[in-house]
């Protein structure tokens, strides 16, 4: 029974297959995209400005 808990979902074996067949090139650009964009969301700051100008 307990084994059965551990098993993985179809879905999940296809997501782990697709991660295997990304060559490091592949996973190096990925990561680096994700730290840019990181970096970028971490200098932004949010500033409201009404529609109307008074």
């Amino acid at each position: 029974m307990e084994a059965n808990r551990q098993t993985l979902s179809e879905a999940e074996i296809e997501l782990l297959k697709e991660g295997l067949k990304r060559s490091y090139k592949e996973r190096f650009q990925m990561a680096t995209r994700l730290y840019k964009i990181q970096q970028t969301m971490n200098k932004a700051s949010i500033v409201h400005k009404p529609f109307i100008s008074k």
